[in-house]
Formats: C-alpha cells, sequence, structure tokens
C-alpha cells in the first residue's frame, strides 16, 4: 500500500515537472529579443564651460583736462577718427597767460636780487679773507644771498609751474584711434580741483577687441591661456565669433556671495560689426578633439541578461552568441571598457581603450574598427506583444508622416 501511495506521488511530481518544462519552452519560444544598435563613427568631442560678458576695447584712454577753465573750442566729436598728437580741444587761456605773466615779473625780480645780493657777497668774501670785516657783518651778507637764491629757485619754480598750465590748457589726444564719448560741449566750464574730469574717451582700435567675461568659481579651474572661445552677440544671434583666452584674471568679484573671476577673451572684428559693450555669450571649448571614431555612452553601459541571450541564441541558432569572457564593468585604469559587437552572425563583447567623453560619445582609442555595428539598447518582447505593436504602427486612426498619405484598398 504504501509503495502505491509513493507511486503516485513520484507520478505528480514527474507530471507537474513536465509541464512546467513545456511552459517555459513555450514561453522562450514566444519571446522575442531585439537589439538596438549604432555604427561605430566619427564625431567631435567637446566639453564646454559658458559665461557671459562685456565687449570692450583693448585699449580705452579717458583723456582729461589737469587745469580748471572754460571749453574755449572742441576739435573732436562723437565717432571721430584722431591721431596721437592731435589737438582736441582749448580751454580759455586768458587766466593762465596772466598768471604766466604775473610769475615771470617775480622770476625777473627774484633774479635782479639775486645778482645784486651775489655781488656783495663776492666783496664780502674777499674782505673776510683778509680779516677787514666782522664776522657779524659777513654773516649777515651771506644770509641775503642765500635768500635771494631761495627766492629765485621758488620764482622759477612758479614759472615753470604756470608755463606747464598753461600747456595743459591744450588737450592732445594720446594714441590713435576713435572717439567712444564726449564728455563736455563748447562754453562749459571744467573743474579740476580733486579730480581731473574726463572729455573724451577714445578706442584705440575697433578691430581688435575683447571680452570681459564673468566666469563662476566652479568652472574657473577648467579655463585656461589660449583656449579657443566661441562667442555670440544679441544683435547678431546667427553669426558665431572666435576668440582666445589671453588673461585669467586673480581678483575674483562677489555678486550676492557668488563668487566669479574675470577672463579676457580677444575678439578680433575686422568688418568692425562688434560695438562695445555689447553682451557676448561665450563657450569656452575645455577640451575638443575633432573627427575621431566615437561610439555612444550607451554602448559601454549596456550590460546584457544571460537568460535573454539564451533565449535570442535559441530562437536564433544561425547566431553565434559569445558570452562574456570579461566581466562587465571591468577595465585597466578606467582606460578600457567593454562593447558588445553585433555582426551577421554574431555577438560578442569586445575590449576597447576610450579617451575622451563628452557625456554622449566616448573616444575609442583602439579595439574597433570604424562601421562595427554595437549594441546599446535590448528588448524583451512576447510574441503577442510584437503583433500588437505591429497592429497599433498600421492602424488608421494613427497619423500619417509627412509625404504620405492612406489609400483605400
Amino acid at each position: 500500500m504504501k509503495k502505491k501511495i509513493w507511486f503516485y506521488i513520484a507520478l505528480f511530481v514527474i507530471l507537474i515537472t513536465v509541464v512546467m518544462m513545456l511552459y517555459i519552452g513555450f514561453s522562450k519560444k514566444n519571446e522575442i529579443i531585439e537589439f538596438q544598435t549604432q555604427r561605430a563613427g566619427r564625431a567631435t568631442i567637446s566639453n564646454t564651460v559658458t559665461a557671459t560678458g562685456t565687449l570692450e576695447a583693448s585699449v580705452t584712454v579717458k583723456v582729461g583736462t589737469q587745469v580748471s577753465g572754460k571749453i574755449e573750442r572742441l576739435y573732436a566729436d562723437y565717432n571721430s577718427i584722431v591721431h596721437k598728437g592731435q589737438l582736441l580741444a582749448r580751454l580759455d587761456t586768458e587766466t593762465l597767460e596772466s598768471a604766466l605773466k604775473s610769475s615771470k615779473a617775480v622770476l625777473d625780480q627774484a633774479e635782479a636780487e639775486y645778482k645784486y645780493e651775489k655781488a656783495d657777497y663776492d666783496r664780502y668774501l674777499k674782505l673776510i679773507e683778509k680779516e677787514l670785516i666782522a664776522q657779524r657783518d659777513f654773516d649777515e651778507v651771506e644770509y641775503r644771498y642765500q635768500s635771494a637764491l631761495a627766492s629765485l629757485s621758488a620764482a622759477r619754480a612758479a614759472y615753470t609751474k604756470s608755463e606747464t598750465n598753461l600747456g595743459y590748457a591744450f588737450i592732445y589726444s594720446p594714441i590713435d584711434g576713435i572717439v567712444l564719448e564726449k564728455n563736455v560741449e563748447e562754453g562749459e566750464t571744467v573743474a579740476a580741483s580733486f579730480e581731473t574730469p574726463t572729455l573724451f574717451t577714445i578706442a584705440n582700435d575697433l578691430t581688435q577687441m575683447q571680452i570681459e567675461a564673468s566666469v563662476d568659481e566652479a568652472d574657473i579651474g577648467w579655463v585656461r591661456c589660449e583656449q579657443r572661445v566661441e562667442f555670440t552677440v544679441d544683435a547678431f544671434p546667427d553669426n558665431v565669433f572666435d576668440g582666445r583666452v589671453v588673461e585669467i584674471r586673480l581678483m575674483p568679484t562677489e555678486n550676492n556671495n557668488v563668487i566669479t573671476y574675470v577672463v579676457i577673451i580677444n575678439a578680433p572684428n575686422p568688418e568692425k560689426i562688434l560695438m562695445p559693450g555689447m553682451t557676448a555669450n561665450a563657450t569656452f571649448f575645455v577640451t575638443e578633439k575633432k573627427d575621431v571614431l566615437v561610439v555612444p555612452n550607451l554602448a559601454l553601459e549596456f550590460n546584457p541578461d544571460p537568460m535573454a541571450m539564451q533565449i535570442y541564441q535559441t530562437t536564433h541558432p544561425q547566431t553565434k552568441v559569445v558570452m562574456n569572457t570579461f566581466k562587465h564593468g571591468d577595465n585597466l585604469r578606467g582606460l578600457f571598457k567593454i562593447v558588445w559587437v553585433k555582426t551577421a552572425d554574431s555577438i560578442f563583447p569586445q575590449s576597447i581603450q576610450v579617451g575622451e567623453t563628452d557625456e554622449i560619445n566616448y573616444e575609442v582609442l583602439s579595439g574597433l574598427q570604424e562601421g562595427t555595428e554595437v549594441i546599446i539598447a535590448m528588448t524583451n518582447l512576447t510574441a503577442s506583444e510584437t503583433i500588437t505593436m505591429k497592429e497599433e504602427s498600421k492602424s488608421p486612426f494613427m497619423p500619417t508622416p509627412p509625404g504620405k498619405t492612406n489609400k483605400k484598398q
């Protein structure tokens, strides 16, 4: 009796096992494995940092006056082309000329007094050497002589100052350039008591401009001198201008607890379409490699499901599936990665050496040929799901791609 019970139990287990195997086999046959692939090709790998700045002339000079007075005549206006040494403005010289004449009169008087006192001193010097006069008398003459000499020096200095001030009444351009700003008009009085008033602002050459860009402290570590920069301005949104980093200033700027650093970018402007004060949107190319072999980052992240690969091998006996001879994620110091290659008759893992990445593609240094098809993703669908997707794609209620129309049969 016990043997009969054990027989039925064993028979039941065998039946259950057979049913499960048949179910699993049937399910596997109904599963469809599809791969999404992309070919290794050539592209540009670049990493960038962005910042905004203001366009300025490479050299800008503020021309002022060191003396007070009324502007008598102006010889330059906005956008005037000027040359070094060219007269830009003239102040009223009447007061300055009067001061110069007064200084000259004081100087002449001081020279006359000095000559008199020097002659007297020379006479008394001979007498004191022969001990014919008292020392007290000689000391008094020497005192008058030294005082006359000091007065002459002061008079000469005052005259030189008056002469220089008269020269300051004529304002000359210190450089070749173009007048960007004019701050005075004829007849206006300027006062130079505490600071030099600015009359003109001159830019030396608008064909060679520069950008003062504010780079965030989080990005400044990526910026280097001689880096290539592309920038745009709102006035010409379709134009992309080229430049290079020429200076990174060390003094930080703080605004609302945000630290930025000024980076100077040269901005060639041969057509003179860029103007001072324009806002520039700059892109710094931290790394840039053109026409290099690349594969998508997704190809390096792809890690196949072993069970799904077995199902694919079963349903595609003509394709040889080589399971991992590498462990996914293995690399040598981060330089080697694993990608899965799909050919007409095989699927296998391939170790490649990689270089730079822009978070979309990886540069391939070795291990892969251009045009090789690599797997970036796989999908696991049942046959019924595939049929449903195909029917949905053919639904008459779905929008028709451009250039095509639905025709009735």
